[in-house]
């Protein structure tokens, strides 16, 4: 079983704090859930976990080990994929171009994203913002990553598009965390761990059914 957590981390941006010590732990494979508001912490907490984001107190473990010193790029190496809000694909190359930067063989994230297969020779940054998305998910997948974390991974797709996302997600033999401002309906009934934060702080953990009753 892989684990990430954040032990009484604390995140400040000049004089401001982010985090106010929080802890949280995302097993897997499974789904991790940060909830919470734009300002509330969630992001600050996933790009803490991805070594995007220093602390300025607490920790960062993976698999019992402290990493709150290992680099961004290090972690990556380990097998840690971070999927951010935004710039997360390369704007100036192609969608095959950006794919084959993860994997030569890319019929697996083809097949998750079938959109994607007549855009292959279109510039990414060209693409409508759900697409973009599509295509950094599948960067994601093609990874093969231990663990995975996604900031608002179905912002501009369609319904049907952001509902099969989830399921592969909540499917991916990883430990998967994103980070939503509220719980997508695709996730509700599913087994998920929820941390809902408030002005930096974790004001509610427990199962994803419990928030919905």
């Amino acid at each position: 079983m892989t684990l990430v957590a954040l032990r009484h981390a604390r995140v400040r941006y000049g004089p401001l704090e982010a985090l106010h010590g929080i802890t949280l732990a995302a097993p897997g494979p499974g789904l991790t859930v940060l909830l919470g508001r734009n300002g509330s912490g969630r992001t600050t907490a996933l790009r803490s976990l991805a070594g995007t984001v220093p602390l300025s107190g607490g920790a960062v473990l993976w698999d019992g080990a402290d990493v709150t010193r290992v680099p961004a790029y290090e972690r990556a190496r380990r097998g840690m994929c971070l999927v951010p809000e935004r710039q997360a694909v390369f704007g100036s190359l192609t969608v095959r171009e950006n794919l084959e930067l993860t994997a030569h063989d890319h019929t697996a994230a083809l097949d998750a994203y079938p959109p994607l297969r007549p855009l292959l020779e279109r510039r990414a940054g060209t693409l409508s913002g759900g697409e973009q998305r599509m295509l950094a998910l599948s960067r994601a997948l093609l990874a093969d990553a231990r663990v995975v974390l996604v900031d608002e991974p179905a912002q501009g797709m369609s319904p049907a598009v952001a509902a099969r996302t989830y399921a592969w997600l909540a499917g991916l033999d990883a430990c998967v965390v994103i980070a939503e401002q509220r719980l997508p309906p695709a996730l509700r009934g599913r087994p998920a761990l929820v941390y809902e934060l408030r002005r930096g702080t974790v004001a509610f953990a427990g199962e994803a059914r419990e928030l919905t009753g």
